[in-house]
């Protein structure tokens, strides 16, 4: 089989970097990594010549260029069917993949006011309109699939549904959003999964600095 190399940008900022590399990663998926830090505007010129779309992550398969995160997870649970990446049953799987698209799509408000930054102080910020209603939904969803499933991720054991979600839980704490203790016990669950850590440890050991609204 041909090399895998997933494209990414830095780890403490690029919330769609984190996503593919979780997942890959928590899955005992070979890969190589290359991590092009993001320049003026979190962006490089070499993104342009590895993705069609100019942006990381990207995921080169021999000559199969794979890009967005979602549709690298997907492209890596057809490879690796063994993987665990998609839950077991049709009825799990279909609802994996709904919430993961909603991540896709939505939660605009929470994206925009709140990156991803792993090296930034617990700290709260005043909210701008719409930032709590996301909270409550993403709460809404965790808290029925880990009823659903009986934890402790989404859908039991880790899948690429916890993938797609895993910028959140930076977010929740990083910008101090949340209380209730379902909430905090799966953010828990994920900050304490190994694949987590070695992101973690490399994203607050990284010195590039990106400003907030670029990120």
């Amino acid at each position: 089989m041909d090399e895998l190399t997933l494209y990414i940008a830095n780890k403490n900022y690029s919330s769609w970097s984190f996503r593919p590399w979780i997942a890959m990663t928590a899955a005992g998926i070979p890969f190589r990594e290359e991590l092009i830090p993001f320049g003026p505007g979190a962006t490089h010129p070499r993104f342009r010549d590895l993705s069609p779309t100019g942006r990381v992550p990207v995921l080169h398969h021999g000559a199969v260029r794979i890009w967005e995160s979602l549709a690298i997870i997907e492209y890596i649970a057809e490879l690796f069917p063994d993987a665990g990446l998609w839950p077991a049953d049709r009825e799990s799987r279909s609802l994996a993949r709904s919430i993961s698209m909603e991540m896709l799509s939505g939660f605009r408000a929470l994206r925009s006011a709140c990156p991803m930054n792993m090296r930034r102080p617990v700290n709260g910020i005043a909210l701008p309109e719409g930032v709590i209603a996301d909270v409550t939904r993403i709460e809404e969803i965790w808290r029925d699939m880990r009823q659903r499933s009986g934890g402790p991720f989404l859908f039991g054991a880790f899948s690429g549904a916890d993938a797609m979600f895993a910028p959140v839980i930076n977010r929740f704490a990083t910008y101090d959003l949340v209380r209730d203790a379902e909430t905090i016990a799966y953010m828990d669950a994920m900050r304490a999964h190994p694949a987590w850590r070695v992101w973690e440890e490399a994203a607050l050991a990284e010195s590039w600095i990106v400003p907030e609204d670029e990120a």
